[in-house]
């Protein structure tokens, strides 16, 4: 088996060991995992980037969230169209 050297920063890459550690699996793992099915052509590569939510939609959120739990604010379920247009129109 050959071995890949690669420059990484040393805190990256001691946080991706931890990483690692706590899914139970060592980086090496995890950089043969990848490599195989780029290997193989089946690799996507892309960039994900997480949204970070500001404060005042937490806090919509949770409250929606906690109005769902509670049953309020809650539009009622309908049979039919009708009775869903109707209760739309009477809502204004």
């Amino acid at each position: 088996m050959d071995t890949v050297i690669f420059k990484i920063d040393k805190k990256l890459k001691q946080a991706a060991q931890k990483q690692a550690k706590k899914g139970g699996f060592s980086l090496s793992d995890y950089y043969r995992s990848v490599t195989i099915p780029l290997a193989e052509g089946k690799s996507r590569i892309g960039l994900i980037r997480e949204e970070q939510l500001n404060a005042k939609t937490v806090r919509e959120l949770l409250k929606i969230s906690k109005d769902i739990k509670e049953g309020k604010n809650l539009s009622p379920v309908f049979d039919n169209v009708e009775d869903a247009i109707n209760y739309l129109k009477c809502a204004k």
